[in-house]
């Protein structure tokens, strides 16, 4: 079996985003002033100054898909950060917010000396209507820089145009690819539904290998179709810990509670059975950032202990659900 790869907070952006100018007046952090709302801003809001760039970089993510409107700026003074890393999130993270407020700023890293930087300005600015900027993503695309290739992958899939399907065919069929950016392709693909990719990422989940499994349910929750739901269900039984915690999440995002059992059972005491430190942790975020993804109000009660985890990514992971949670109490824009 593969070495399980598998985690940053982000596992993979989700396809969320703010309405155009909705953080343009970011609400100050004092508007949550107890309880694990406020506990989970507090847990960001100081990840994001980490030393560590990777944790810098995971609260970013928490940011964006958490909708914590009122840290975009905090985010967008971290366009500057010393690491390609940080500003390629931090970029990314202000176009999917939308977050007018900072497009000068991001228009300056459109001369930054990391390609993967220049990239996310574009689509920063793509996102926030400029959508010339796009071609300055497909001409990288097929860079002979694999991250460079993999992460052009993952931003024309973010930015939903499906003139972008020729490109990311090329790319996952290119025996040059690497295989991250060939998932990143095949994941593109997905997100801009094109129904062709199923049979595709059906073979990643009956794979040998669990990083494969992994990584398809992943794809198979942006194609999100009865079928691709159906095959995520298939996936709540796999032997490894890690996919079957995925498959609910990410059922989860298809309006599916099918995998809270899943949860529930690992957060009962399959979790503490397992005494390698390292997949534990891996393991356990998985399982918090699955309670935001589904829901489910029995699992929503776990949360208040992670957040106060030895661990700083399992709090910034149950930080995360805890924003997924609130941001499905607000009533949907017309």
């Amino acid at each position: 079996m593969k070495k399980l790869v598998l985690i940053s907070i982000l596992i993979m952006p989700l396809a969320v985003s703010f309405a155009v100018g909705a953080s343009e007046n970011p609400a100050n952090l004092n508007v949550y002033r107890s309880g694990p709302v406020a506990e989970a801003a507090n847990i960001v809001s100081k990840a994001l100054k980490n030393p560590d760039p990777r944790i810098r970089t995971n609260a970013i993510e928490v940011v964006s898909e958490g909708k914590i409107s009122f840290l975009a700026s905090n985010v967008a003074e971290m366009l500057k950060d010393e690491s390609m890393p940080v500003r390629f999130a931090a970029a990314t993270a202000i176009g999917d917010m939308r977050y007018r407020l900072a497009k000068q700023q991001v228009r300056s890293l459109l001369n930054d000396e990391k390609e993967n930087v220049v990239m996310a300005a574009a689509y920063a600015l793509v996102k926030l209507g400029e959508k010339k900027y796009a071609k300055a993503i497909a001409e990288r695309a097929m860079s002979a820089n694999q991250t460079v290739r993999a992460n052009a992958t993952m931003l024309l899939g973010k930015i939903g145009d499906r003139g972008a399907l020729k490109i990311l065919y090329r790319i996952k069929n290119d025996k040059d690819s690497s295989d991250a950016a060939a998932f990143g392709a095949t994941e593109a693909i997905a997100r801009l539904g094109d129904k062709k990719i199923y049979g595709k990422i059906w073979t990643m989940l009956i794979s040998a290998y669990a990083d494969d499994r992994y990584m398809g349910t992943i794809a198979m929750s942006h194609l999100n179709t009865p079928e691709a739901a159906g095959a995520l269900i298939t996936m709540l039984d796999d032997e490894t810990a890690e996919v079957r915690l995925s498959a609910a999440g990410r059922l989860g995002l298809c309006g599916d509670n099918s995998g809270s059992i899943v949860v529930a059972d690992y957060l009962k005491g399959a979790g503490s059975m397992e005494s390698d430190k390292i997949v534990k942790e891996r393991r356990d975020v998985l399982a918090a950032i699955a309670i935001g993804q589904i829901g489910d109000t029995a699992l929503v009660n776990y949360l208040p202990k992670m957040l106060k985890d030895n661990s700083v990514r399992i709090r910034l992971a149950a930080a995360k659900s805890i924003f997924l949670i609130e941001g499905k109490k607000r009533p949907k824009r017309p």
